[in-house]
């Protein structure tokens, strides 16, 4: 089986696994699609009668003009009905299998590891679900069953025009190989331009969405005028390939038109001649020259839809490349919802998988026992966040053995080893709903008196209340409407409401007042106690009274020991990094 045939296939497969729930709806789009393709090519024959019984010939089961054209009528009637259904049916498979692809693609990104994350752009990502799909709906919903309508008018023309002329036909399909060949060469070039459209609409959403992401960096670096070249700049590549698009369609058009009706005026010419020579009614020659225009705009639309198709094709390809990656497998494995926290890295080697020739842990060991605090240190990219990394599963691609309560945590289904966590992370992330709504994202069942508690505790409610609308306050994208003190509490809030077994703080306090600060840092310590907690940190004041501080270089630990402990080492990487750092 060639590429091509194998590709064409598995496309369809795709395509019709999602079609399958609806698949009676489908099929009997199918057969209003067809019964609509043969009363259009029903409409023509009896147009023909119709001249014929106006210039006095007989013809069976009609007496009078009058007759053949309320058949005429009947026969729109009758494909308007099929029409009408055709369209609705299609219109009901399409939106729903569109609408399963699209939650299909989500969920699976949503579950792809974190390094799918650092190799794709959230652009291009969207514009997977959002631009790819579309192209797929289009064709669906309009171009895969106007090229069916069109090879049902081709076939069927044929047919009836071999009745009607066997000689006439085979004239007028003499001149069809110019205009298919004419079709195929004006595609190719379609599809390509198209296809270099997509890309280049496909960067321009990439700016966009950088930008809209990342507003508060482009007005505090007032740089919304060079965002604005740079995303026009973009659109007009855009532009300038549709404009490529658009003269190649137009020629491949005017072509058509051209080809067409010249195509029309001779086999009129040779009709005139059968019709002097009696061979041929004008009746028939009247129904033939309709079917030839009929056949002649099949043959037409075919190219341009059979084009749009293709570049579905392409685009149902890049779908089902993500669909058919890997995703994390979050329940297998054992259930482990209850433990005291002991946890414990073995000779851990790591490298990132975008980033394999960087060694980023090296040996490193640590132990942190149930129900204590443990900080981890360092300068920046010492290793402090990779440790976090792996002790969430975010990766599993190292060497050596991660131990809680002395289980591998490779052995525990992903999904019940996550909800033991909570994390506060240093880039506070809120979503775009209300106050309510990302703090009750730590435990959705948790009742209101528990997340006003939660925000209580975190030293929230105060500022929310002060709100209009309290707790229904919506936050705007990423939290972009409060402060960044704000989101930190937030964020703290909602680790409190889920109340994990094994809390990790990622600077949890860095973007807070010195006030607040004090607040939550004594919120913090509520939270932590009794309960296994790891603390990243750079500013040392924040973490001196943590049961244990880990001191991380080049992906080792260097030193470990209380706050006091590590000071009595002045030559240590403790003491080093507590004299250059300045503190408040």
């Amino acid at each position: 089986m060639s590429n091509s045939k194998k590709l064409n296939f598995q496309y369809l497969k795709f395509v019709f696994k999602f079609i399958y729930p609806q698949k009676n709806y489908f099929f009997l789009g199918l057969f209003c699609l067809l019964f609509s393709g043969i009363t259009t090519m029903v409409f023509p024959y009896f147009a023909g009668k119709l001249i014929d019984v106006a210039t006095g010939k007989k013809i069976p089961y009609f007496e009078n003009i009058n007759q053949v054209t309320l058949f005429l009528l009947l026969v729109l009637a009758v494909q308007a009905v099929f029409s009408f259904f055709r369209v609705l049916l299609f219109s009901n498979v399409t939106a729903n299998s569109m609408a399963r692809i699209r939650a299909a693609l989500f969920q699976k990104i949503v579950n792809l590891p974190i390094h799918f994350y650092e190799k794709n752009r959230v652009g291009e990502l969207t514009g997977r679900i959002t631009g790819d799909v579309a192209l797929l709906q289009e064709m669906m919903s309009t171009s895969l069953a106007e090229f069916l309508r069109q090879f049902i008018t081709l076939i069927v023309g044929v047919v009836v025009l071999f009745f009607t002329s066997t000689k006439l036909t085979l004239f007028m399909l003499a001149t069809f190989p110019l205009l298919v060949l004419a079709a195929i060469f004006f595609g190719k070039k379609i599809k390509a331009f198209s296809k270099e459209t997509q890309t280049q609409l496909a960067n321009a959403n990439i700016i966009t969405e950088e930008v809209f992401q990342s507003a508060l960096v482009v007005k505090s670096y007032v740089r919304e005028q060079y965002e604005g070249i740079r995303y026009q700049n973009a659109i007009q590549k855009v532009a300038n390939f549709v404009l490529n698009t658009a003269k190649w369609r137009a020629g491949f058009i005017s072509f058509i038109i051209f080809g067409l009706f010249g195509g029309i005026v001779l086999v009129l010419w040779f009709g005139a001649q059968l019709v002097a020579s009696n061979e041929l009614t004008i009746g028939d020659l009247t129904s033939f020259i309709m079917y030839t225009g009929f056949i002649g705009a099949s043959v037409a639309g075919m190219g341009e839809l059979f084009t749009q198709i293709q570049n579905v094709t392409g685009a149902t390809e890049r779908i089902r490349e993500i669909l058919a990656m890997d995703d994390e497998t979050i329940d297998k494995g054992i259930d482990k919802l209850d433990v005291n926290g002991d946890i414990e890295f073995k000779n851990i080697n790591f490298a990132y998988p975008t980033r394999t020739d960087i060694q980023v842990l090296n040996q490193l060991n640590l132990k942190i026992k149930a129900g204590t605090s443990l900080a981890l240190v360092g300068a920046s990219g010492a290793g402090k966040s990779t440790v976090v990394q792996l002790l969430l599963r975010l990766y599993d691609n190292y060497a050596g053995e991660i131990f809680i309560d002395n289980q591998n945590i490779k052995d525990i289904s992903l999904y019940s080893y996550r909800n033991l966590y909570a994390l506060v992370p240093q880039d506070t992330i809120l979503f775009g709903g209300t106050i309510l709504e990302n703090i009750a994202y730590g435990n959705p069942s948790a009742t209101f008196d528990e997340v006003l508690l939660a925000a209580q505790q975190a030293y929230a409610h105060d500022f929310i209340m002060a709100f209009p609308e309290g707790y229904s306050t919506i936050v705007g994208e990423r939290g972009l409407k409060l402060s960044g003190g704000q989101r930190q509490r937030i964020a703290i809030a909602r680790a409190i409401l889920k109340n994990p077994s094994i809390l990790i703080l990622d600077e949890a306090t860095s973007a807070l007042d010195n006030e607040s600060e004090q607040m939550v840092q004594m919120a913090l310590e509520q939270l932590m106690k009794n309960r296994t907690s790891i603390v990243i940190a750079h500013r040392l004041s924040t973490i001196q009274n943590a049961d244990q501080i880990a001191v991380l270089k080049e992906g080792r630990i260097v030193q470990q020991g209380t706050h006091n402990q590590l000071l009595e080492n002045e030559n240590g990487e403790y003491f080093n990094l507590l004299n250059s750092t300045k503190e408040n």
